[in-house]
């Protein structure tokens, strides 16, 4: 939904709780970078001994060796001083950008930018500089605006290519993203990633919430989808189907599964006032299709052997099932007007939800492909 492109400067502001750290670790996992700098910068020491004593027990997936084998971790716990923590995140940085010339793909994580950010309100005040919005120097949207810059693709005098992806994550206190330093971030990055409390609170995560985050690498990525430079070639095994129409199919249906996921939302507040039955079975299956959206292809299980990671076949056979499940039960809905109330909730009863939620846990695009084979035909 989001996608982060090689060389991309990120942002991904959330509230304690909200798993930021956790989809740092998901993002060095299974990202495309080859070389990957952590830097803890004002974390509480024991966050940051779980970090040292879990990076060398996670698998790399493309090698089988621990990935702290291609980790570089810059540790500056919040009891060290304001000045260490300052110059933690330029540390990062320049480390990030020596394996970038080399021609590695680099993917640095600032955990948390805000520490940050305090540091320099605290050496500002102490070096009686006039403070600006909530006590931070004048000069702190420019610093932001400087870390970001430094990402990007490049090729280096030695005729190598390399990128640096930036992912600074932003603490905002009781999650409030108007506050300075999260509207910083904001201007200076290519894609934002706004974590949401009330998510996290559900157990859905990542807990990324799909109407305030974004990306501005839109275009660039639905280029590569259509050119078929993603994946595998194995997703139009059903229908006769080529894998160009596949891919397009894709395109066009992350943008009905954003406008359904923003339609829920309008929904969700006229079932307060009129509960579910007061609604048709057209505004009855959107609410179906965009749940469905919502907890059986956006939600993952990262302690899953299977469902941490999905293979982007799998991802387009996912979505492909869930919409086409939308169109065939619109055609139903259509031709059966208001001759049954309850035809939705006929069709989405408890085997057919037992069969969505079980989708996220099949391990090929083949399999998903069969199961939207026989899902279609049970209706």
């Amino acid at each position: 939904m989001f996608p982060i492109m090689l060389g991309g400067p990120v942002a991904t502001p959330g509230p304690f709780g909200a798993g930021k750290t956790f989809t740092q670790q998901q993002i060095a996992k299974w990202g495309n970078a080859q070389i990957v700098v952590y830097v803890g910068c004002g974390e509480r020491g024991n966050e940051m001994t779980e970090m040292v004593k879990l990076f060398p027990t996670l698998k790399d997936p493309r090698t089988g060796k621990p990935l702290m084998d291609r980790t570089c971790l810059i540790a500056n716990t919040s009891n060290m001083p304001i000045a260490a923590r300052e110059a933690s995140i330029y540390t990062g940085v320049t480390i990030a950008e020596y394996y970038r010339d080399m021609g590695y793909d680099v993917v640095m994580m600032a955990d948390s930018t805000s520490r940050w950010a305090e540091s320099m309100r605290e050496i500002s005040a102490r070096m009686e500089e006039m403070p600006s919005e909530e006590g931070y120097p004048a000069y702190l949207s420019s610093r932001i605006a400087a870390f970001y810059e430094r990402s990007g693709v490049v090729r280096a005098n030695s005729g190598e290519e390399g990128s640096v992806i930036l992912i600074g994550t932003v603490s905002p206190a009781g999650g409030d993203f108007s506050e300075p330093v999260t509207q910083a971030s904001l201007k200076n990055t290519q894609v934002f990633l706004a974590l949401d409390e009330k998510l996290a609170a559900k157990r859905h995560y990542p807990s990324i919430n799909w109407n305030t985050s974004y990306t501005l690498y839109e275009d660039m990525y639905e280029d590569l989808v259509a050119s078929g430079s993603l994946g595998q070639e194995e997703v139009a095994s059903l229908n006769g189907q080529t894998s160009e129409s596949v891919h397009r199919d894709f395109i066009e249906n992350r943008g009905i599964a954003k406008r359904l996921l923003s339609e829920e939302d309008e929904l969700l507040e006229l079932v307060k006032l009129v509960g579910v039955d007061g609604l048709d079975n057209h505004k009855r299956l959107i609410l179906e299709i965009a749940k469905s959206i919502r907890e059986d292809f956006l939600q993952q299980n990262g302690f899953d052997d299977i469902d941490t990671y999905c293979a982007f076949d799998k991802c387009e056979a996912m979505l492909n099932l869930i919409l086409g499940l939308y169109q065939k039960v619109g055609e139903l809905v259509e031709s059966k007007g208001t001759d049954d109330d309850d035809l939705v909730a006929k069709i989405f009863d408890d085997k057919m939800r037992k069969s969505l939620s079980d989708m996220k846990y099949l391990k090929t695009s083949s399999e998903v492909n069969q199961l939207k084979k026989d899902l279609l035909a049970r209706i």
